[in-house]
């Protein structure tokens, strides 16, 4: 076997089962999931009506680089919503989920061969980035979130010999868990790190139609022809349609930028066997074509953000964040309970379910700066996730209560 497998740690969602290991929630309360961030809004019908119309595709073995209208339709969608000019046979690519893309990357740029390689991401993070990093041989360097600047990661905190060694700076915006947003200032700052060391730069961009207020959230491709980069060197950004559309199971996104990169990525994806389905395919493209169930859905999500964060606000630390689905709560220190402890006693005595923040996060430089904090997911229906605030705000006051020894 691989001995980097050994490297792996359990997944979020293996710990939250083990966490809740002998728990019996009171059979009284049905139960409410905030933990995993799926969505759970309707699949458009016209989405499913063209996936199904397409099915004699399937007798057809597809190619890796996906046909040229579809990724006319990605170049196509880039320039409406981001001002920016790809080339559709050179500077995009199909791929089957943001997720499986983003984990290839590392093994498509890292040479292990080069001395101590180190791939930085965020921290809290999507574990993938840790898992692609660990499985190329390098080294994950962690680059820790500042509440004090809205959760902007604190890219100044990184060593400089780190820079020197990196090949692979993994960066998510809008951030999951905390939905921050990169401005302008901070891309420019990672591209004149990329260009002095360089390092790769993937863009998670799968959150990014999922926002609350004001202009919607500037995306990697975007902010480098802002700054008179249209080479896109060393940037590949990756998105899906898995939260825009409600799709999570078509397993179709795309990635874009530096041609060179895509080059040699379709060569790594040509082996690996990246190919997206006919059906999907077609699919994608009317999906990527229509932005009237995207903003349908956006505003599905600003309802429950706004029924449910004014209800948490006053017994805890939480805010509404500048994109993505998730709330990125901290828990009071008077309640005298961990964030283990507090998603442990909520399960077993209100039936809800909440993701604790260290199970995001890395012990790095010191702390975790998950720990104290729960990320909860606002995917239910609008009627499940109030509830499901109601009753944290009963836990929370039921603990607050008690009086302390």
């Amino acid at each position: 076997m691989n001995p980097l497998l050994q490297r792996l740690q359990p997944y979020p969602f293996e710990r939250l089962r083990q966490l809740f290991s002998g728990v019996v929630p009171p059979a009284q309360l049905r139960s409410i999931s905030l933990g995993m961030g799926e969505p759970r809004h309707p699949t458009p019908a016209f989405i499913t009506q063209i996936l199904v119309s397409n099915l004699t595709g399937l007798s057809n073995y597809p190619a890796t680089a996906g046909e040229p209208r579809l990724r006319e339709a990605f170049a196509g969608w880039l320039a409406r919503r981001y001002q920016v000019q790809l080339d559709h046979m050179t500077q995009v690519l199909p791929i089957n989920g943001s997720r499986e893309a983003l984990f290839a990357i590392a093994q498509t740029v890292v040479d292990a061969s080069r001395p101590e390689p180190m791939v930085v991401c965020p921290n809290p993070f999507y574990q993938i980035y840790e898992g692609a990093a660990l499985l190329a041989g390098a080294t994950p360097w962690y680059a820790p979130s500042d509440p004090e600047r809205n959760f902007a990661v604190d890219w100044d905190s990184v060593p400089a010999n780190v820079w020197q060694r990196t090949q692979l700076l993994y960066v998510c915006s809008p951030g999951n868990p905390t939905g921050a947003v990169m401005p302008l200032a901070e891309w420019e700052k990672l591209f004149a790190l990329s260009d002095a060391h360089g390092f790769v730069i993937a863009s998670d961009e799968c959150y990014s139609e999922i926002y609350f207020q004001g202009a919607p959230p500037l995306g990697g491709l975007e902010a480098a022809a802002q700054l008179g980069r249209s080479d896109f060197r060393n940037l590949l950004a990756f998105t899906s349609l898995s939260k825009r559309s409600n799709v999570p199971g078509l397993r179709s996104g795309f990635v874009a930028g530096d041609a060179a990169l895509i080059k040699d990525f379709l060569l790594y994806r040509t082996y690996h066997g990246g190919a997206m389905s006919p059906p999907v395919q077609a699919a994608s493209i009317a999906a990527w074509g229509d932005e009237d169930h995207v903003v349908a859905n956006r505003q599905m999500y600003r309802d429950k953000f706004e029924a449910v964060t004014p209800l948490l606000a006053p017994v805890l630390d939480v805010a509404l964040p500048d994109a993505g689905f998730y709330l990125w709560a901290r828990i009071p220190d008077a309640l005298g309970l961990s964030d283990t402890q507090f998603a442990r006693a909520l399960q077993a005595q209100y039936n809800v379910t909440v993701l604790p923040g260290s199970y995001l996060a890395r012990e790095a430089q010191g702390a975790n700066p998950g720990a104290q904090r729960i990320r909860m997911a606002l995917v239910a229906p609008t009627s499940e996730c109030v509830e499901a605030a109601q009753r944290i705000v009963q836990f929370v006051q039921s603990l607050s209560s008690k009086p302390t020894s």
